[in-house]
């Protein structure tokens, strides 16, 4: 088996769906399996999956079903461990995959022998970039992030942690635009070798959501594997899909605490919170103008959790 695709549904049986037809669609010329991982959902996901056709041969269909929401690593968690890939990528239910992407990562991986992990790029439905991946959070990159990173040419001094956006000055994402090694890429597309998970195990389920990727690959770089980000292949992500907006904020600090708990010395996290708390209140306001109440309301709680 070449490549196994976990991919967790959470409610969005339509997504699902039209993600798991497109990788039977494209990938062409290795042997593949999908293995969805249901977090509890309740819009009868589990009976149309079962019920897809499958036009083609070389691939294996699995399904488990949780009763609950179990979070994006431990659910994740349990799909790897029903893999039998010689790589695993871990594929956003709300993505959609074209041409042979799968296929041909697949074999650059094998022609890439250090390398442990790997991402494409992301599109918008607009055709634009979407921030992938970034640097480990240091202090002065996570007050960047919490501060000044969308700012034009910041990223040419402090390499960002988080995934730079720049939607206020319409400057594009040429930094999402080259090929390039990272410290770590984003969940949404996340291929792995199957050596790393034997080399540094699985995610950490003591995270929920966010920031789970960042560790992972921080363990696998203290093993001297390579992250990359390949924009040469593409897929559409249509983001925050299985969400309410606004609800990434609060587990986002609360993933950011934990590694630093987990990582870094322990005169670091004072800091950090502080600097969390500056970030939260900056947003407070300045969200709060752009996009209402409910944004502001999020960045409150953020405060209090940071």
């Amino acid at each position: 088996m070449d490549l196994s695709v976990v991919i967790i549904n959470f409610n969005t049986k339509k997504l699902t769906l039209d993600c798991i037809k497109s990788v039977i669609r494209y990938t062409k010329k290795i042997k593949f399996e999908i293995i969805v991982v249901d977090n509890g959902s309740t819009d009868s996901s589990i009976t149309a999956i079962w019920n897809i056709k499958l036009p083609i041969t070389n691939f294996k269909l699995k399904i488990i079903e949780n009763k609950k929401n179990l979070g994006f690593a431990k659910a994740n968690n349990q799909g790897i461990k029903a893999s039998r890939g010689r790589y695993v990528l871990l594929l956003n239910s709300d993505t959609l995959v074209n041409d042979d992407v799968l296929g041909e990562m697949v074999g650059w991986m094998d022609n890439h022998p250090k390398v442990g992990i790997v991402s494409c790029r992301l599109r918008n439905i607009d055709g634009s970039e979407q921030g992938t991946g970034g640097y480990f959070p240091t202090l002065i990159r996570v007050f960047s992030w919490m501060t000044i990173q969308d700012f034009p040419l910041v990223d040419r001094f402090i390499k960002p942690f988080h995934p730079i956006h720049r939607k206020f000055f319409n400057m594009g994402k040429k930094f999402y635009k080259s090929e390039k090694e990272l410290d770590w890429v984003t969940g949404a597309f996340f291929l792995i070798r199957r050596q790393v998970v034997k080399d540094i195990g699985y995610f950490d389920e003591n995270y929920f959501m966010y920031t789970e990727e960042v560790d992972f690959c921080y363990r696998a770089k203290q093993k001297a594997w390579k992250v990359f980000y390949l924009p040469r292949w593409d897929i559409l992500h249509y983001g925050g899909a299985s969400g309410i907006n606004w609800s990434y904020a609060v587990p986002e600090y609360n993933g950011i605490k934990l590694f630093y708990q987990t990582h870094y010395p322990s005169w670091q996290f004072p800091i950090l919170r502080i600097i969390l708390k500056i970030g939260a209140l900056g947003r407070i306001v300045l969200f709060g103008i752009l996009y209402g109440k409910e944004a502001a309301k999020t960045y409150v709680e953020s405060f209090k959790v940071a």
